[in-house]
């Protein structure tokens, strides 16, 4: 619960990405991270990626914050759907729906078979995030990223985007919806128009950082780690360092795109960086 919002933490599945700190940046603290692994006894041979959904009932709304990746032929991935189904939840009941940027692990879920997943739901997007992909030419110049899959990767955005169309309400840093109880609050660097979410009910909130951290341990121990799949390298750490240190200085409770589920936890201040603090998960009442 936040507040009088029933909230759910769906797993969409998982991956354990090969490369490693391979893919984190800057290059010369690569020996300083795995040493930072091996302290926290993380396995050494690749880092997860963790994919978590979440849902709120908010009086007769439904709200759905990204998608995942959908269904396809990994089993470790695309569990949005069955886990909805064992909850009760007919997509077509889900009223809104809130895109944090258009990466596949995010947008994915909310198209298949050339058709809007939640036929019904409003979704939800910055306008800087949806200018970004429909500009003549994305600019990557200054990501990590290989360059080779880019040309598909923005086709893929730009057709789930048109198939989408209908559905779009394009938004600005602080607006709010449904009462109040979900504000915008933009998050640059990792895309455009990357965006976390502040949930609120009475005195009780939650802060969706969406994209803000790919990994539990290292993007806290040290703001200045980061991942290749940001846009703008700079302005992604600029972003975390300005976000960990308001949650650390509120204790303020949270919520991960990519950190283990149930992904709920607070940001902590340690002795040279911060650190996740999952909550307590207890089975039953």
């Amino acid at each position: 619960m936040i507040g009088d919002i029933e909230a759910y933490s769906i797993s969409d599945g998982h991956i354990l990405m090969r490369s490693g700190v391979n893919l984190m940046w800057p290059e010369a603290a690569r020996p300083a991270m795995r040493a930072d692994l091996d302290r926290h006894g993380e396995r050494p041979d690749g880092l997860p990626l963790y994919v978590n959904i979440l849902l709120l009932k908010i009086g007769s709304e439904i709200a759905i914050f990204d998608a995942g990746f959908g269904p396809g032929t990994n089993p470790d991935i695309g569990w949005v759907g069955a886990a909805l189904a064992s909850i009760g939840i007919d997509p077509a009941k889900v009223t809104q729906a809130f895109l944090s940027h258009a990466h596949s692990d995010h947008i994915g879920g909310f198209v298949s078979n050339n058709k809007a997943v939640f036929p019904n739901a409003a979704l939800h997007c910055m306008k800087a995030e949806l200018d970004f992909w429909r500009s003549p030419t994305p600019d990557f110049s200054r990501s990590k990223r290989a360059k080779g899959p880019l040309p598909g990767m923005i086709k893929d955005a730009r057709d789930k985007f048109d198939v989408l169309q209908p559905n779009l309400q394009l938004h600005r840093d602080g607006d709010a919806l449904l009462n109040d109880a979900i504000t915008f609050e933009a998050a640059p660097g990792h895309s455009a128009g990357h965006t976390m979410f502040r949930i609120r009910s009475g005195k009780e909130s939650l802060l969706h950082i969406m994209d803000v951290a790919h990994h539990h341990v290292l993007m806290f121990a040290d703001p200045a780690w980061g991942i290749e799949f940001d846009h703008e390298p700079d302005l992604a750490v600029e972003t975390r360092r300005q976000v960990w240190a308001r949650l650390a200085a509120r204790n303020a409770r949270t919520y991960g795109f990519h950190l283990p589920w149930p992904a709920l936890g607070r940001v902590a201040t340690q002795a040279q960086g911060y650190a996740w603090q999952p909550e307590r998960w207890s089975w039953g009442s």
